[in-house]
């Protein structure tokens, strides 16, 4: 097959894009990946991430504890910060809110005094890579970290000729509703169930020490000034901080095991016993580290500069540390009913009450059977770039997310918005796990197409969140719902993709339906009709255009509000404004061109948005950051919108503002990220652009080009097959696509 040739055109020089598909190079893998990421990339700045060990998509992540709370403390730690409260072993990556930070190891010197457990620490000390974190702290104690899916593992090494100390700290972090601690010679188990942001979320662990400690040290609780020492089995209560004292460990050096899971101490035993089941730091390390070079390895570049390959690996590596595996080894895991499930079982689908059900037959009601469960979907960020990357270099896992949504709405009663360890946050808007699987569909990746339609619908129908205002009136107003606009443009989009799915099981029922199957024909006219009903909901975004301004307006009492300024961030709109939201509009951009009055006018309003000198006004928002006029690369709203030049005849300013944003705001640095990482949403704009393309709409099978930014990329594929992207002169000054 003869390649498609673009050519990229600036005022000195034209390179040749193009793009192959041929067999898969087996030497991919052999490649070490790792080199170029740097896991301190938006640890600084409001990037929100964290540097510690963790594998692929693993339960754990095993990182330093530099600050207890706060919005650009979410991770747990900050690079600003030079102190180190201990090593916890769950860190959400890039959220805007804090949570996790589970189950705190940390060592100390001298006699046991809880007034000295932490320590100060210079970066000049610190090392980070996947899989492998170490701090030489100014304590004298160098804390080594590494990590299986499972499970942490801690290598401590101390000063010579001084005793040593490991302190659990239970305490830590968020509201304690109940710990339990059980003492067994050289281990220790328990569980910590806490209260924050997941209002119910319980940590079971097993740790194992490398040496027999003494008699531990108890603090009673966190204010008193005196410890209490002795024996005992177990300890049960809200406010369990222990210091396990060791004399003069052998060669210096303590090793700390640690899995933990979210189903029950034998459960965290069982997840020990199989993935660290000796002594041996260095093969976890290397074996996290292979497993990092196997999963960067889908994607090779190349023909860029240092910085360049530092930036897009570490954004890869960064749409790899969520979502999470949420079950044990032994396939069990805590459901969203709070009750203990199988992966491993056949389960039988949850059937919705009320409601008009599509004709099914036994075909039909296949359960979902065994695939990994997971957990930490920030679907109102991901469902733009960061899935739609999955879709191409992670198609099982893909499918796995996809099931994992079923079971969530067998078990929860709807599909997950914002879900964290079997916890509904209902954080942020919409219903965009539709979209994650309209897109899964559009891409022929394989799961129950039948029941994932039952559950989308069903959220599309609930009437909570301005949904029954939105399906009556055909918008939301300021009466009916805070973030009225928001809501109502995203609804429709959310719509827009329960339609495709309609219309793919309708295609499917055409083709499978013989002549007199009376069931094919009930379901094709069944998905006909869904088909019309939510692709007529996707145009209500237009009830809210002001054709005056052309600006999307919150009404109210069926008026428009006023006095209006769209610059102003308000209650209306979800962090941002009705600049950024003005052109949410991915699954209908021609119906949105045809109500600026054509492209003309369209792309006027575009360069508006991007050179306009109106500055923020209105609520203070720390999310909308990374400002070009009002345009905002730090928050999502606005991830789609330099590519909407395409649709309106002008692709080169695309390509200009595309370069733009991949060039200013992302630098190899931990301040290197304009705004929140939102669990690889940030990361995966950049991977997906860094190539030259980008979805504007998710759910529909095309992508928009941008311009890229190395001469050539390969794309490893799970069938074996490679994707390759060529751009043989592609420069800073050279971006331009010519044909």
């Amino acid at each position: 097959m003869k390649p498609a040739q673009i050519k990229f055109q600036s005022p000195l020089f034209i390179l040749v894009f193009c793009i192959f598909a041929f067999a898969s190079n087996p030497s991919a893998q052999t490649k070490n990946y790792t080199q170029y990421v740097n896991p301190f990339i938006g640890t600084g700045g409001h990037g929100h991430t964290f540097p510690g060990a963790t594998l692929p998509f693993g339960m754990v992540q095993l990182s330093p504890d530099t600050r207890e709370d706060n919005w650009d403390g979410s991770s747990g730690y900050h690079y600003s910060d030079n102190v180190i409260f201990g090593f916890s072993h769950t860190h959400l990556s890039g959220t805007g809110i804090p949570d996790y930070c589970d189950i705190l190891f940390a060592p100390t010197i001298g006699e046991p005094d809880f007034n000295k457990t932490k320590s100060t620490f210079s970066h000049q000390n610190e090392k980070a890579e996947p899989g492998y974190y170490s701090v030489k702290m100014d304590n004298g104690v160098t804390a080594e970290l590494t990590a299986t899916t499972r499970a942490g593992f801690h290598r401590y090494t101390f000063p010579e000729n001084i005793n040593a100390n490991i302190l659990l700290d239970l305490i830590w972090r968020d509201k304690v509703l109940m710990s339990r601690l059980e003492i067994k010679e050289n281990r220790i188990e328990g569980y910590r169930r806490s209260s924050s942001w997941a209002k119910d979320q319980i940590v079971y662990f097993s740790a194992e020490f490398s040496e027999r400690f003494a008699a531990p040290y108890f603090a009673p609780d966190n204010t008193r000034d005196y410890v209490s020492r002795a024996w005992v089995d177990t300890v049960l209560g809200e406010n369990i901080k222990v210091i396990f004292p060791f004399d003069k460990p052998k060669n210096r050096q303590l090793l700390v095991k640690v899995a933990i899971s979210p189903v029950s101490i034998e459960g965290a035993r069982k997840n020990l016993e199989a993935e660290i089941p000796d002594w041996n730091f260095e093969k976890v390390r290397n074996d996290a580290k292979t497993a990092w070079n196997k999963e960067l390895s889908k994607i090779e570049v190349a023909g860029g500069s240092e910085a360049q390959m530092t930036n897009f690996y570490t954004a890869l590596y960064h749409t790899m540390t969520a979502p999470n595996v949420f079950q044990d080894v032994d396939g069990k895991y805590l459901g969203l009913d709070k009750k203990i499930h199988n992966i491993n079982e056949i389960r039988n689908p949850r059937v919705s009450k009320g409601g008009k059900k599509p004709p099914t037959s036994d075909s039909a009601l296949t359960n979902v059977r065994a695939s990994d469960n997971y957990t930490v979907f920030s679907l109102w960020d991901t469902f733009r770039a960061a899935h739609p990357l999955y879709t191409i270099i992670d198609q099982k896992r893909t499918a796995d997310f996809i099931n994992t949504f079923i079971r969530q709405y067998e078990q929860g009663g709807r599909l997950p918005v914002w879900e964290l360890a079997a916890n509904e946050t209902d954080t942020m808007i919409g219903y965009h796990a539709v979209s994650v699987i309209a897109d899964a569909m559009a891409k022929d990746i394989g799961f129950n197409y039948e029941k994932a339609y039952e559950a989308a619908k069903h959220s599309a129908e609930l009437n909570h969140f301005g949904l029954e205002a939105y399906k009556k009136r055909g918008y939301i107003s300021m009466e009916d719902e805070q973030e009225s606009v928001s809501k109502t443009l995203e609804y429709a989009y959310n719509d827009f993709c329960i339609a495709q799915i309609a219309k793919s099981l309708h295609i499917k029922s055409v083709v499978t339906s013989g002549v007199n199957d009376r069931l094919g024909s009930e379901k094709t006219n069944y998905y006909k009709s869904e088909y019309d009903k939510y692709i007529r909901r996707a145009q209500f975004y237009k009830n809210l255009f002001d054709k005056q301004t052309r600006f999307m307006r919150p009404k109210q009492n069926g008026n428009w509000i006023s006095p209006f300024a769209p610059n102003e961030v308000t209650f209306h709109f979800t962090e941002g404004n009705s600049w950024q939201y003005s052109f949410f509009v991915p699954h209908d951009v021609g119906g949105l061109i045809e109500l600026h009055g054509g492209k003309e006018n369209f792309s006027k309003k575009l360069d508006e948005l991007f050179t306009t000198e109106q500055k923020l006004a209105g609520r203070a928002q720390p999310d909308i950051t990374g400002l070009i006029g009002q345009y905002a690369h730090g928050n999502e709203p606005s991830h789609h919108i330099a590519y909407l030049y395409n649709y309106a005849a002008e692709p080169w300013k695309t390509q200009v503002y595309v370069r733009k944003i991949l060039d200013e705001f992302y630098k190899p640095t931990p301040d290197g990220l304009i705004g929140n990482e939102d669990c690889g949403q940030m990361s995966a704009w950049f991977v997906l652009s860094a190539l030259g393309f980008y979805p504007v709409s998710p759910s529909i099978p095309n992508y928009d080009f941008g311009t890229p930014v190395f001469r050539e990329a390969k794309i490893n594929l799970e069938n074996g097959k490679t994707f390759t992207i060529k751009a043989g002169n592609v420069s800073g000054k050279n971006i331009y696509i010519k044909s």
